[in-house]
């Protein structure tokens, strides 16, 4: 069973998967990065200084301090139940990111699977070795010096 398993765990498809696994793991940290420092803060600043990850509505009030409360970290350190909206607009723009990545690079693979579908037809001329001149593959004689064509 060991000696199944070790088959199993070194098949390469298996090991790419892995890879891929690990390096989704780290485009999905650069997406975050992206989405809450690059993409979020100016959007935020056209729509009147707004934080998305501060948006948050709440649902119940803290039994140990009542609100209003500014950050969602407030909030649940006093025990509310908040409904964090914001956040999830950010989950939802990482996602959008993420598939259109996953979609250009889907089309790019596709792209490079038909370059090399694209075959060049085989020749159907050989060089005669005496005269140098473009036969038929099938001929037996050089129609320009008479040769016998090995």
């Amino acid at each position: 069973m060991i000696k199944e398993f070790r088959d199993f765990a070194l098949k390469g498809n298996v090991l790419d998967m892995a890879v891929g696994i690990i390096i989704g793991a780290a485009f999905g940290t650069i997406v975050k990065s992206l989405v809450d420092d690059v993409i979020m803060p100016p959007i935020g600043l056209l729509i009147g200084n707004v934080d998305f990850s501060q948006l948050f509505l709440v649902l119940k009030e803290g039994a140990k301090i009542h609100g209003p409360y500014t950050t969602i970290k407030d909030a649940v350190s006093a025990g509310a139940v908040t409904l964090n909206y914001g956040l999830f607009v950010n989950s939802v723009v990482s996602f959008l990111i993420v598939a259109f990545s996953v979609f250009l690079l889907v089309k790019a693979f596709q792209r490079v699977k038909k370059l090399d579908k694209i075959t060049v037809p085989e020749s159907t001329t050989k060089d005669c070795p005496y005269c140098f001149s473009k036969v038929s593959k099938k001929a037996t004689k050089c129609a320009y010096c008479t040769s016998t064509l090995p």
